[in-house]
């Protein structure tokens, strides 16, 4: 589409508010919003008109987790930035912010350099990085505030994987204080590596090598403990925090807490924890070696407390942690050691639509739909106003959603390069009809239109929630 673009007839849902109105498009950003049936509207005029008639309009979603091409265990993430970001647009998500890795006794420089390159005209939308600290001394600490600066303002430590990507308090405690002195948000994997790791090794032992045992021994108290000690060590820095992928009430507790007393701490969910359990990994033989990522899925009685603190923004952001593996040749790695399964699911694809059918079922409103997967995370991670939302000066990055239209998740139908869905058979009510991306069309009333390299890189500000 060249030129203006009006689309017309739609309900229009921002996390602010719900309006029937017209978009007007222009340059690739949001020109105008008129009222139906106002003179305003009226005098719009457009190139393109989209009927959007019986649909919502919604900004395009931003998932801040993302692992596209992603070293683990042996092996690499199944997405990459070319078949992720399309398979995102087919879902309605027209940013992402994907996890650039240091590698141990590397800078972040040569890490970040690593992930452009294989990002750099590949992508179908648009395009972020956070920083994987992995290795905290004093080059790096001063290379974070380089960092902050050309916009990568988010670093992420690992209270897991010992011997990978690891740090202990100590270095967790430096890089706090580093981001509280250069506005930086760190964010942490929370869970307890080192006494997970003795369950590991103790599980294994006893003959419970199959994927069920990955749930038990990541305990719900050691991800609660770590979220805990995280939240101390941010209070002793004077730093904010953000906890990626929560998964236990007992850690969302901690957040609570925390939250209550007025401190800067923020909390992440993924759709896997709201629709999915550890059920799911005892399913029969290996099967449940689709369902293993860290933290773990938990007991189904988990997911109430999740919701609620959804509603109640203790949690603010779904995000998916998607890092998809193969079933075949890849999940299979950990046959007869539950240990050496590749963590990780697909999901980017599926969020939007997810957590549409949580509005269907009463869990969620409209508005805190767009809230959690699109204004939200591009608040936390310094892309609002630009994204998020619709608004004059927004990028037009829009989403035509049919609330009304049937599906059911497949592998067979899906657009992730990986042979599973985490969520086969299941139906949901909702879908995206139409997606723009900077006005651009990505995908056009259920056909993909997008093309590699239309995607830029977003440099980022700081957290908009401090």
């Amino acid at each position: 589409m060249n030129g203006r673009t009006l689309i017309r007839g739609g309900l229009v849902v921002t996390a602010a508010e719900e309006a029937h109105a017209d978009v007007l498009i222009e340059a690739g950003r949001i020109a105008a919003l008129a009222a139906h049936g106002s003179d305003a509207a009226a005098s719009l005029t457009a190139d393109t008109v989209i009927d959007a008639t019986g649909r919502y309009v919604v900004p395009g979603g931003v998932d801040a987790h993302t692992h596209m091409e992603m070293p683990f265990g042996g092996t690499t993430a199944s997405d990459t930035f070319e078949t992720g970001t399309r398979a995102a647009a087919w879902g309605g998500t027209t940013t992402i912010v994907d996890f650039a890795v240091q590698s141990v006794g590397g800078s972040l420089r040569a890490g970040l350099d690593a992930w452009h390159e294989k990002a750099d005209g590949r992508c179908a939308v648009d395009y972020g990085f956070h920083m994987i600290v992995a290795d905290v001394h004093d080059r790096t600490l001063r290379e974070m505030d380089a960092l902050v600066e050309e916009g990568v303002t988010s670093f992420k430590l690992f209270m897991a994987y010992p011997g990978v990507l690891y740090s202990d308090d100590g270095r967790i405690l430096r890089a706090f204080q580093r981001a509280a002195a250069n506005g930086g948000l760190p964010m942490v994997h929370a869970e307890n590596g080192i006494a997970i790791d003795v369950l590991v090794r103790q599980a294994l032992e006893a003959g419970r090598t199959g994927p069920r045992a990955h749930g038990e021994v990541r305990h719900a108290l050691l991800e609660a403990e770590a979220t805990h000690r995280a939240i101390q060590l941010a209070r002793v820095a004077g730093s904010p925090l953000y906890v990626v992928h929560v998964s236990a009430e007992q850690a969302l507790a901690e957040l609570t807490a925390a939250r209550d007393l007025g401190l800067p701490v923020f909390g992440e969910t993924c759709p896997q924890y709201l629709f999915l359990s550890a059920d799911n990994l005892a399913e029969p033989g290996f099967e449940g070696a689709k369902y293993v990522c860290s933290t773990p899925l938990r007991p189904r009685e988990h997911q109430a407390a999740l919701w609620r603190g959804l509603r109640t923004d203790d949690l603010q952001v779904v995000s998916t942690d998607h890092c998809p593996f193969c079933f075949a040749g890849q999940k299979e790695l950990g046959r007869g050691d539950f240990s050496r399964i590749p963590n990780g699911l697909p999901g980017v694809e599926n969020r939007m639509d997810l957590l549409h059918q949580a509005v269907v079922e009463g869990r969620l409103s409209r508005r805190r739909w767009i809230d959690v997967a699109c204004a939200a995370p591009a608040r936390m991670f310094g892309l609002h106003p630009r994204k998020g939302t619709i608004a004059p000066g927004a990028d037009a990055d829009v989403v035509i959603y049919d609330p009304h239209a049937e599906q059911t998740l497949s592998a067979r139908t899906h657009h992730m390069n990986v042979d599973y869905s985490a969520y086969e058979g299941r139906t949901l009510t909702g879908r995206v009809e139409t997606v723009l991306s900077r006005g651009v069309p990505v995908v056009d009333r259920g056909t993909y239109v997008g093309r590699a390299g239309h995607g830029q890189y977003t440099p980022r500000g700081l957290c908009q929630y401090l």
